[in-house]
């Protein structure tokens, strides 16, 4: 019922009029983890009317954002989407990898930080990413599946040895066909892992044919990316993965339509 409540609530709020939609702000934080990644961050302006407990949307960039220069990671993503017209109520946090793999081990310090420091709920903590951010998406939750209500990954892969535990969440997995960066068995080779142990009851996948690298970027600033997140929960008993909502080439294709002044580009 909880949930239920949650979803009618979004799905009505995400209907008003944009100009009857409250906005909010982004903030950069700066070694607020000793070792850590610094990270931007966006609160909507409800949360510092109510302090009400919000969800929190972890997006982590490709390796073309990687640096020490946070205004980086406004090119392409969910804060993107977010200044470009995209309504999302939540908490966005947005860490900056200065090089290399991403760590799930900072990334839960990160998220650690925000529970200490912001009413975050805690039931409702989502994870996606694309290229080197598609493979920290599912190290990251393939190691704290119990801590992420569900992840989306995109032209991606997976570091661990051990992948299991990316089937104790919902999880859904999109890459390209086409893509020259990254191939698709990169992904492919995840979703064999988890059936060859009966372990995918909780996965979706997609193939889109033709898709290059950067094409997959677009998803970012699809709605149904973010309903689809939000229809899960950590108190959904037992853990399911809504498998309702479709992402399709026309999807892809017309993301940018209803969005103000956005620009079509590729990304990494």
């Amino acid at each position: 019922m909880k949930q239920y409540l949650f979803y009618m609530m979004l799905s009505l709020w995400l209907a008003l009029p944009v100009a009857a939609q409250t906005k909010g702000k982004i903030e950069e934080k700066r070694g607020v983890v000793s070792g850590g990644y610094n990270f931007l961050l966006f609160t909507p302006d409800e949360y510092e009317a109510d302090r009400h407990p919000l969800p929190l949307v972890i997006f982590l960039h490709g390796a073309s954002l990687c640096g020490n220069n946070l205004d980086r990671v406004r090119r392409y993503g969910t804060l993107d989407a977010i200044e470009k017209g995209r309504i999302i109520p939540t908490f966005v946090m947005a860490p900056q990898n200065p090089g290399g793999a991403w760590s799930p081990k900072k990334l839960n310090d990160l998220l650690e930080w925000m529970e200490e420091h912001y009413e975050v709920d805690r039931s409702r903590v989502y994870v996606l990413g694309m290229s080197l951010g598609g493979y920290g998406t599912l190290d990251f939750a393939g190691t704290y599946p119990e801590k992420i209500a569900a992840a989306m990954a995109l032209c991606g892969g997976c570091s661990l040895k051990e992948m299991q535990g990316l089937g104790r969440l919902p999880l859904w997995i999109m890459h390209g066909t086409a893509d020259r960066a990254v191939s698709v068995e990169q992904s492919k080779r995840v979703v064999k892992a988890l059936q060859d142990k009966g372990n995918d009851k909780l996965l979706r996948y997609d193939w889109v044919q033709g898709g290059s690298h950067g094409y997959l970027a677009r998803v970012f600033y699809l709605q149904k990316t973010y309903d689809w997140l939000f229809s899960h929960s950590l108190d959904d008993k037992p853990r399911a993965v809504d498998r309702s909502f479709d992402i399709d080439r026309k999807d892809i294709q017309t993301t940018y339509q209803d969005l103000r002044k956005m620009d079509m580009y590729e990304k990494d």
